[in-house]
This record gives structure tokens, C-alpha cells and sequence, in this order.
């Protein structure tokens, strides 16, 4: 089975890769001439062409004659080759207006996509993710815009760290004060925040103890549902109910906003969820949070202040608290400074990268090797034209229905 690593095309162009060298030559060694991988050449992957070919793989531009086509983002319309395999995050099982056209093209042109994020156990959790990188960088991110915020250090950015190694470094400026962080989000997104708060000697403690009680040192909670939300009716919450019927619930999350100062939004937000707290929560003068790391990034989602994605090139901007209008970065005191990247994991590429293609050799390889596999025909959005069965529900967004 030949497989081609493309080069990313999309703008920005994305340094992260499914696989890294090493990788590759040991799926090579241990399938016994099974795979044969072609790395396409790319001047912006954070592992070198060079990289590949010391490790014996082919670098080439001809990959049109590989079976599988491997990249992370989505493919450009005018690079997707006919008739070819193609596995990538196409992100267009939200129904996603910026990809539509895309998935349209896909089905025209008989392209079978397989979507990492569909690569999930029989209980529906995702197997291979970015989302441990997106918690990591985010937390480093969340606590770089509380240092330059403050004035009380000042941290290398993460992209300019050649790896996770050195930003551990960058972590031994940091001094914080009594301050008390917030986590939403107990996934694997809130644990890579929950790694970054730990290097720091940011201590634990329950969400009753985080707003009842004064400590010398710094202290984090990490937040579920249940503790930020609570039924309209009767003020309880039922796990099972607030997942089907979220509409029915409320939020309970002000009394963080009174103890802490950072929150790491790190939790899946529904569109019928409630949302953390209101505009008009922002006017009280016991509303202590000044910098929210919204890590999850969903636009007009359950965090107000998230006014817009910001970028890796700038990557922080402020909200006045009175006027909900997005001010310069760190332009007042009394500001809210949101730091909302949306693709975290591309600051520390490397360390991402490798990851991730050990997710891959774990759940992936195996799979392919298969005569037919069910993992990958679940994680299949399109074949010989059609949605697969499970992605039908996405028939309106590639063929809307237009009126006159």
C-alpha cells in the first residue's frame, strides 16, 4: 500500500505532519514492506524533507499513484486529486460553511474522505487527537497574557519555543501570585491545561473549596457540567438530561467569576447550552476573572467576550467590560484579555506531530492492513460519490435546497 504525506496548502500554512521520520521508518520496518510512504515536499513542515530522506523515505512531488493521501487540514479544492483516498480533518461534520464547497467537490469528483475525527471506540470517544496540545499550549498561552497583562513576568511565546522542552524552561520565570485559576473541561483538552498548571506548582483543590476558601499559594478547579450548571426548574442537575435537553438548564458559573482571576475554558459547548455568564455579568464589581484563555474557541458560544478566533501572529485582544467592544490588547487594567487561537497545537509542531502519528501507529496502521475495517468505514464522510450512512444528516449542507 503506497501512502502520500501532502504538503499542507492552506493558508497559513500548517508546520504539523501525521507522522514524523522515525515513525515512518519504523511502520516501514516492522509491516514488513507492506507500506510504501512518498513525502511530498513542503518548505513549512516542522520536520525537514531532509529529516525523511535521512531516514531512508522517498521524497517526492509525484504522489497522484499512491492509494492514500495523508495530510492535517483541510485540502484546497484545486490540489484534491479525483478518485484518490484522502485522510485529513475536513471539518465539515458541523456543517461548516467555509468547507461546504469542498465536501461538494469531494462527492463530484468520487474522492473517499476519511476524517480523523470519525476514528472513534464503541462508546464514540475520539482515538486520535490534537486536543492534549490544543489544553497545553492553551494554559501556556492563557498564563503569557496574564504575565504581560500584569507586568509580573515576561515568557517567550510558545511558537517561538523549538519544542516542548524549552517552553518547560520559559515555565521557570513564572512567579504567581495567591491568584485561583478555573478549568472547564475534564477531556483531554482541560488535562493538558491541568499539565502546564501542575509545572508550575499551581496547587489542586475542589470547586467548593476554590470559592470558599483564601489560600497563600496558588490554586486551580477543574469544573464539569455539574458544577457551573443546574436545571431552570429546580436549581439540580441530571447528567444524562442536561446532554439531551441543555435548553433546560442554566448557569451556575458567577460565583467563579467572583473568586478567580483566569479561566481556561476548555469544555464542549452546546448550542442550547447555556453560556457561562452574560454581558451584563461583566458590570459587577465582583466579576474578578481579567483573562480568559477560551482554549475551545467557539465563536459567539458559551463565552461572550470571545468576540472573534484571535491568530498565533497576534494573539491576544481585549474587551471592554462596559461596551463589549474589542479594545488593543492589554489597553486597560479593567479590560477582559481573551487569548482565543483556534489552532493551538500548531505552536509546538513537533512535539504535536509525533503525538498524534503515535495515535496513528496505535489505531490507524493496524486498521489499514485489514481486508475491511469498520473503525475507518465509520470515519468514512464520503465514498464513490455519496454520504456514507452514518453522515447523511449532512445532505442539506452539500445540496441545499435553493428557491427563486
Amino acid at each position: 500500500m503506497k501512502i502520500g504525506l501532502i504538503k499542507e496548502n492552506k493558508n497559513p500554512y500548517d508546520k504539523r505532519v501525521p507522522f514524523d521520520p522515525s515513525q515512518l521508518a519504523t511502520i516501514v520496518r516492522n509491516a514488513e514492506g507492506y507500506f510504501d510512504f512518498i513525502i511530498e515536499p513542503s518548505a513549512h513542515r516542522c520536520f525537514a524533507d531532509s529529516e525523511y530522506i535521512d531516514e531512508g523515505l522517498t521524497v517526492s512531488a509525484e504522489v497522484e499513484d499512491c492509494d492514500i493521501l495523508m495530510g492535517i487540514k483541510e485540502v484546497p479544492i484545486a490540489s484534491i486529486i479525483p478518485n484518490k483516498t484522502y485522510i485529513f480533518f475536513s471539518h465539515t461534520t458541523k456543517k461548516q460553511e467555509a468547507n461546504r464547497r469542498m465536501l461538494q467537490h469531494i462527492l463530484e469528483n468520487h474522492v473517499t474522505l476519511i476524517d480523523y475525527e470519525g476514528i472513534k471506540d464503541k462508546n464514540g470517544n475520539r482515538l486520535v487527537a490534537f486536543g492534549k496540545w490544543a489544553g497545553i499550549v492553551g494554559a501556556y498561552n492563557g498564563l503569557w497574557t496574564y504575565g504581560k497583562k500584569t507586568g509580573l513576568f515576561d515568557l517567550k511565546r510558545a511558537i517561538d519555543c523549538y519544542d516542548i522542552q524549552e517552553l518547560k524552561q520559559e515555565l521557570k520565570k513564572i512567579s504567581l501570585p495567591p491568584i485561583k485559576m478555573v478549568i472547564t473541561g475534564t477531556g483531554k483538552v482541560g488535562g493538558g491545561v491541568q499539565e502546564i498548571l501542575k509545572l508550575v506548582k499551581v496547587k489542586e483543590v475542589s470547586p467548593a473549596d476554590l470559592i470558599s476558601k483564601y489560600y497563600e499559594v496558588p490554586v486551580y478547579a477543574v469544573l464539569s457540567s455539574e458544577d457551573y450548571n443546574r436545571r431552570k426548574a429546580d436549581g439540580v442537575y441530571n447528567r444524562e438530561e442536561f446532554h439531551s435537553h441543555p435548553e433546560l438548564y442554566e448557569s451556575d458559573f458567577l460565583k467563579y467569576t467572583e473568586a478567580c482571576d483566569i479561566l481556561f475554558a476548555a469544555a464542549y459547548w452546546h448550542p442550547r447550552a447555556p453560556r457561562l455568564f452574560a454581558p451584563k455579568d461583566l458590570l459587577a464589581d465582583d466579576f474578578n476573572i481579567s483573562v480568559i484563555a477560551d482554549i475551545s474557541c467557539d465563536i459567539d458560544g458559551s463565552i461572550p467576550t470571545t468576540l472573534r478566533s484571535s491568530s498565533v501572529a497576534d494573539p491576544v485582544y481585549d474587551v471592554d467590560r462596559k461596551t463589549m467592544r474589542e479594545i488593543p490588547a492589554f489597553g486597560s487594567q479593567h479590560s477582559i484579555s481573551v487569548m482565543a487561537i483556534d489552532n493551538l497545537p500548531c505552536e509546538l509542531p513537533r512535539d504535536a506531530s509525533r503525538d498524534f502519528g503515535n495515535q496513528l501507529m496505535q489505531y490507524l496502521i493496524p486498521e489499514l492492513m485489514l481486508e475491511s475495517s469498520d473503525l475507518l468505514e465509520k470515519a468514512t464522510i464520503a465514498k464513490n460519490g455519496k454520504l456514507m450512512p452514518a453522515y447523511t444528516y449532512l445532505e442539506g449542507y452539500v445540496n441545499p435546497i435553493t428557491t427563486n
